[in-house]
């Protein structure tokens, strides 16, 4: 009995200290790529959470004596500040003099990248990620690889953790619905870096358009001290409404909502921590949004939502649910929306699931189990695929 108490008590304290094991990301380790940025003219692809300990990796690098040329800022901006969706122009960073290459202007992709300055001789990445196929991130880091491969220009990824990357879940992507928040074939909740994903993207074929002589030459800088088991605390809010690590772990089930007539919580202290409508009813909780800079203009603002609170879920459990669907279903079937059946779900909703199937079936009647019973093989054979670009123990 002792000797059980014993092991249970060591395996206990090695736990706690792997919760307390300290990560370093990519950035961080600049022994790794300082080197071979030396003498060449280098694109920073970052944000406001490329940071380490509050400093920004752009100052790093100047600090560094890195010839930086130009800074490449995805959705939201590089401050972070712009709302979801929002045309962001061009700019100089006032701090350093340098300009600002808005990859979320009026143009994107491949025709945005078009006006990319050739002079460019490496494309650094560094942002934090959330680990969806509908985070608009990646999609940035896969548009501005596929310019690096066909100019023939190196690729560096400062990795950092992912905050979902303990879990794999939801369908694959259907490429005939291949939009803004869906690039690749890969499900919601994929449980990758996005080193590894750059990884997989360039070892599956995933990479479009014209290749240069070379294949792209990718340099990952992994972190240390990260596993996909890691519960890994994002140090700063990945955009204007993920505002809490319970946003984050909601975030894969309750975006789908942005698909729907539904209200999830844009212009509260909450936002991805709540859902409702104006006509939705026997639901725990009340909230007005309001509209303020970080959501832009929200939904329902000035009026009364009534909805449902998930703000107290512990997050193992959300974590252990992954993507869930019951909360699309609760609403979809609550007494107040029957007036709202037929409009319920907006194009964007297929979008967003990546197919056309799971919208049919809760209008049909299914189960949250029967629908996510669908893609149930589709991600062990995901899991199997991926296995050969994973760069972090499970």
């Amino acid at each position: 009995m002792l000797k059980r108490i014993a092991i249970t008590v060591f395996v206990l304290c090695c736990l706690m200290c792997a919760a307390r094991a300290e990560v370093t990301v990519g950035a961080a380790r600049t022994a790794e790529y300082l080197p071979m940025l030396r003498g060449k003219r280098v694109a920073l692809v970052c944000n406001h959470t490329s940071v380490v300990d509050s400093v920004h990796t752009l100052d790093m690098l100047l600090n560094a004596g890195i010839d930086v040329r130009l800074i490449l800022s995805p959705e939201h901006g590089f401050r972070g500040t712009a709302a979801e969706g929002q045309t962001v122009d061009d700019s100089v960073d006032p701090a350093t003099s340098i300009p600002i290459f808005s990859l979320y202007g009026k143009k994107k992709g491949a025709a945005r990248l078009a006006e990319l300055p050739d002079d460019i001789d490496v494309i650094v990445f560094d942002i934090q990620d959330v680990g969806m196929r509908f985070y608009t991130y990646y999609i940035n880091m896969i548009e501005t690889m596929e310019w690096a491969r066909s100019h023939n220009r190196e690729y560096v990824v400062l990795d950092r953790p992912n905050p979902w990357g303990m879990k794999v879940d939801g369908p694959i992507l259907d490429m005939k619905l291949r939009s803004g928040v869906g690039r690749l074939p890969v499900p919601v909740i994929h449980g990758m870096t996005l080193g590894e994903l750059a990884r997989m993207a360039v070892g599956e074929g995933w990479l479009e358009g014209k290749a240069g002589t070379d294949s792209l030459r990718l340099k990952i800088v992994t972190c240390t001290g990260y596993t996909h088991s890691t519960r890994y605390k994002l140090p700063v809010w990945p955009s204007p409404n993920l505002r809490s690590m319970q946003a984050i772990y909601l975030y894969p089930s309750l975006c789908l909502f942005e698909g729907t007539v539904m209200s999830v919580g844009r212009g509260t202290d909450s936002p991805f921590t709540i859902f409702g409508h104006p006509n939705m009813t026997t639901a725990d909780s009340t909230y007005t949004p309001t509209r303020f800079v970080a959501a832009g203009k929200a939904l329902f603002s000035g009026r009364k939502c009534v909805g449902v609170d998930l703000s107290n879920i512990a997050s193992e459990v959300l974590i252990a649910r992954g993507l869930n669907l019951q909360y699309v279903i609760d609403a979809y079937r609550n007494k107040g929306m029957r007036r709202h059946s037929k409009e319920f779900f907006k194009p964007f909703f297929n979008l967003l699931i990546g197919n056309r199937r799971v919208r049919a079936m809760i209008e049909s009647g299914c189960t949250a189990e029967e629908i996510h019973d669908t893609w149930r093989e589709d991600v062990e054979q995901f899991n199997e695929r991926r296995k050969p670009y994973l760069l972090y123990p499970l």
